[in-house]
């Protein structure tokens, strides 16, 4: 019984190792005849550069114009501004708000001396008694009645037109509109004609001059004359030479 056991054992032992070698030698053999290849590939892009500092702040991209990102490239994104680019601003809105406060200041104090200026020539028109040339004769007369319709018109040093003149130009042009030549400055027509003695010899249309002012006499104690850029060409009282002395001249 037990040499029954021993064969039965010894002969599963061959069985199971024959089995063994059987397996074995099919990948043995495979492996000696053929050899199996295996391929991969990349499913993503390749890095073209390495980004060294990962904190630092990107300050430009490159992308591909075909590239599709879902539709993000099209966003709208509003922009924003710093604080010290709102701050800029807030400043040139303060500078400019300031500015025009300035100009709008300068314009209420140039209208408020307009108006002074125009009420103290009013002021002074009113104090002069008025002269009725229409009661007078002569060609004198005819002048400074002629004169006065310059009124207003604006004083221009060197000029001698109604465009403008100063204080010889006018008189040289009023004059001259009768026919008489006269010399240019103020200087000299306070030597032209007749000297006549004192104011109350004088008569309307008389120069009254000396050498830094000239005007046309128009009785009272008045006189028809450019004045200033600011006054004009105005009637005035002979108080206009400012205590200067004159030379009274009659070439009519």
């Amino acid at each position: 019984m037990t040499n029954v056991k021993n064969i039965i054992s010894t002969s599963v032992a061959v069985i199971a190792t024959g089995a063994m070698f059987a397996c074995v030698a099919p990948f043995a053999s495979a492996d000696s005849t053929q050899t199996s290849a295996v391929v991969s590939s990349r499913s993503f892009p390749k890095a073209s550069s390495v980004k060294k500092n990962l904190f630092a702040e990107s300050t430009s991209t490159s992308v591909d114009e075909n590239s599709k990102w879902g539709g993000i490239e099209t966003l709208d994104v509003p922009q924003t501004e710093s604080q010290a680019e709102k701050e800029a601003a807030a400043a040139a809105a303060a500078q400019k708000a300031a500015d025009e406060a300035a100009a709008a200041q300068s314009a209420a104090a140039a209208a408020q001396s307009a108006a002074a200026a125009a009420a103290s020539r009013s002021e002074q028109r009113a104090s002069i008694p008025q002269v009725d040339l229409g009661k007078m004769t002569g060609t004198g007369a005819e002048l400074a009645s002629f004169s006065l319709k310059f009124q207003g018109y604006p004083y221009v040093a060197g000029g001698n037109t109604p465009a403008g003149w100063d204080c010889s130009g006018f008189v040289q042009y009023v004059f001259s509109q009768f026919g008489i030549s006269l010399p240019r400055t103020s200087g000299a027509q306070a030597t032209v004609g007749t000297p006549i003695a004192s104011l109350a010899d004088a008569k309307p249309g008389d120069i009254l001059a000396n050498g830094t002012h000239a005007a046309i006499y128009i009785g009272n104690g008045q006189v028809m004359n450019a004045m200033n850029p600011v006054q004009g060409t105005a009637v005035s009282g002979v108080s206009v030479f400012g205590g200067a002395g004159y030379s009274i001249r009659r070439v009519m």
